[in-house]
């Protein structure tokens, strides 16, 4: 496992469908060390910080074996870390491999899996496709979102490892699928209530499901 580009960018305004909105969806590559702190990578910001940014979305990740396949499915072979938004491309460790609650090294940093990705139509924006949103979701290749568990520097190249799988060790592809397109959700919303570093708003999702006080609606 390793990490392959660390990307940032910080908010701009862009043209979208006859007006201007704000994203911070455009990363970059970044060479050289960098700072990772409890909320952001240094030089990277978010927009929308209702929908973005914070405590449990500090860091996105995407797996970099899905690039091949979107460069097959969309016929894009200009596709590169930092396309589909993410902070961190990561190889060696797809939706299907990870679990959320595990916790990682990488750098100086230790990280935990907090939620699979909720994209919104900003993700068409920096792609160029629509519709996309819906495409992407059924793909299950949606990436995850990282808790900074402690501070430190990072660096393209540097080796993962993973020191703590999490309770349930329910990947990001189950998380992901059972909230969005599994029929019966009952029993797997019950597991997920029981992995303590799940985000908030899946959290009140899955509570939702099971008919708990205080659930909420579809996470972002």
């Amino acid at each position: 496992m390793c990490l392959i580009s660390v990307n940032v960018g910080k908010p701009r305004t862009v043209a979208y469908q006859d007006k201007m909105i704000a994203t911070g969806i455009f990363k970059e590559p970044v060479g050289g060390n960098v700072w990772l702190g409890r909320l952001n990578l240094a030089g990277d910001g978010q927009a929308d910080l209702k929908a973005h940014g914070g405590e449990h979305k500090a860091v996105y990740a995407y797996p970099w074996e899905n690039y091949e396949f979107w460069k097959r499915e969309l016929e894009h072979d200009d596709l590169s870390p930092g396309s589909f938004g993410e902070n961190f491309t990561l190889e060696g460790m797809r939706e299907s491999a990870v679990h959320v609650g595990d916790v990682f090294r990488i750098g100086d940093a230790l990280l935990e899996v907090s939620q699979p990705r909720v994209p919104c139509y900003k993700l068409e924006l920096r792609l160029g496709l629509s519709p996309f949103v819906k495409r992407f979701m059924e793909s299950n290749r949606v990436g995850y979102y990282l808790r900074v568990l402690e501070e430190g520097e990072v660096r393209a190249g540097d080796s993962v490892e993973r020191v703590k799988e999490g309770p349930e060790r329910m990947t990001v592809e189950e998380v992901h699928r059972l909230l969005y397109f599994d029929a019966e959700k009952e029993a797997g919303a019950a597991r997920a209530l029981r992995i303590p570093a799940l985000a908030p708003g899946w959290r009140g999702s899955f509570e939702k499901i099971l008919g708990m006080p205080g659930g909420e609606s579809v996470p972002r």
